[in-house]
């Protein structure tokens, strides 16, 4: 049996602005699904992966409209459940032709947030292969903080991979001395830390890949894969380092979800037999789709679809 990937997070709903302008200016707003692991989720799922999602919604539109895009895009619900009494949290996107969109959450007591260790009790970790968590958890609450250390343990008693996408939230932690404390002692477990370089800088003390590798290395990670935006990713284990060029992008459409492409393009790689550096290759190559794309997880794409991106007959 092909052995699937495992993830767990905060899937929102997601209304984009129709046209440019401030949220609070717009008439008009489309429908779509958001969530940092949900992207993840989709694009390993499209390049077809089995793929399961721990995480909780509340029994609303946004929860059920959620649940049917899982299904939809082949992401199992077996560990997904519905809140009667939190709602499911959402946000807002406005509509950018270049640069970053302004984003507003309403995400305050949302039914992801009461995730518990309990949620995780029942999960066959032999099915899997590999574990992929974000910093966004552990920000949602102490119980979810609990719960992503927990996963990571059990992960780890089963010989799963785990990859750690920092994936910085500051608006959601008490204080920024607990959020470097809690993200740094969870990438210290994973055997992969995907950093981006402007994340070193508030979690190492430095935006230098080398500095960043010698951090995460020194805590005990296995390898670290630093995004360096345009010009690729910095791949660095114990073996060695090297810089993994990027893909030319026509236009920047929305950077969101860029990052969560990448971290599916290593994933999926890695659970192919693919090295690193062939999986950074590849994260690249979705980045630089995404990019392209607006929403957060519309351009990731399918096998047939990457492989001519990337230039290959097949994957």
């Amino acid at each position: 049996m092909k052995k699937g990937v495992i993830l767990a997070g905060e899937p929102m709903g997601l209304l984009i602005a129709q046209t440019e302008g401030k949220l609070d200016q717009v008439e008009g707003f489309s429908l779509a699904v958001a969530g940092a692991e949900f992207n993840v989720a989709v694009g390993l799922a499209r390049l077809e992966h089995p793929v399961s999602y721990v995480t909780r919604f509340g029994d609303d539109p946004f929860g059920h409209l959620i649940a049917r895009v899982m299904k939809e895009n082949g992401i199992s619900s077996e560990f997904s459940t519905y809140s009667t009494e939190r709602p499911t949290g959402f946000m807002m996107k406005s509509n950018v032709h270049e640069g970053d969109p302004e984003i507003f959450y309403f995400r305050k007591n949302s039914a992801a947030s009461t995730l518990s260790k309990a949620d995780v009790d029942g999960i066959d970790f032999s099915r899997y292969g590999m574990l992929h968590l974000t910093g966004i958890l552990p920000a949602l609450s102490e119980s979810c903080r609990e719960t992503a250390l927990y996963l990571v343990e059990k992960a780890r008693e089963n010989g799963l991979i785990v990859s750690f996408d920092p994936n910085l939230r500051p608006q959601l932690w008490p204080s920024q001395e607990v959020m470097v404390e809690t993200l740094n002692k969870i990438a210290a477990k994973a055997d992969i830390v995907l950093p981006g370089e402007n994340e070193g800088l508030i979690l190492c003390g430095s935006k230098d890949p080398d500095a960043i590798s010698d951090f995460y290395l020194g805590l005990g990670a296995k390898a670290v894969v630093t995004k360096i935006g345009s010009r690729g990713a910095y791949v660095a284990t114990a073996e060695g380092r090297t810089t993994v060029p990027g893909f030319k992008v026509e236009k920047v459409v929305d950077t969101v979800g860029a990052g969560d492409g990448f971290a599916a393009g290593i994933i999926s790689a890695l659970m192919e037999g693919k090295d690193l550096n062939e999986a950074a290759l590849r994260g690249n190559a979705i980045g630089a789709i995404q990019v392209m794309s607006r929403g957060d997880n519309d351009g990731l794409p399918h096998r047939d679809q990457l492989a001519k991106f990337m230039g290959l007959e097949t994957l």
